[in-house]
């Protein structure tokens, strides 16, 4: 019964073991971006105390590889923390039913 059962969900399994590899490569390649945006900024600021770039060109490809990094983060972090539902104001009702009494 449980090789009936293995053949049966084989091509499901290889399916998902499949998008799982390709999940895998897309958080490694992401890493290694932000990793990479991370040194470029760092031969940034080496050029810029050597001299071989001036202040105008360094702040320009520093806001560049900021704006970028600041991408990835904003990417990763919606999937790491889930958002808080809004808070709504509490509203008091004024109207009060008046009973009668008969």
């Amino acid at each position: 019964m449980f090789l009936v059962d293995d053949l049966l969900l084989a091509p499901v399994k290889g399916v998902l073991w499949v998008f799982r590899e390709i999940h895998d490569a897309a958080q490694q390649e992401l890493a290694g971006e932000s990793e990479s945006i991370t040194a470029a900024l760092s031969e940034l600021y080496m050029k810029l105390e050597t001299g071989q770039i001036t202040e105008a060109e360094f702040e320009a490809q520093e806001k560049k590889l900021l704006d970028r990094l600041d991408q990835l983060q904003a990417e990763e972090a919606p999937a790491e923390t889930p958002k808080e539902p809004a808070k709504r104001s509490k509203k008091r009702s004024t109207s009060r039913i008046k009973s009668t009494t008969v």
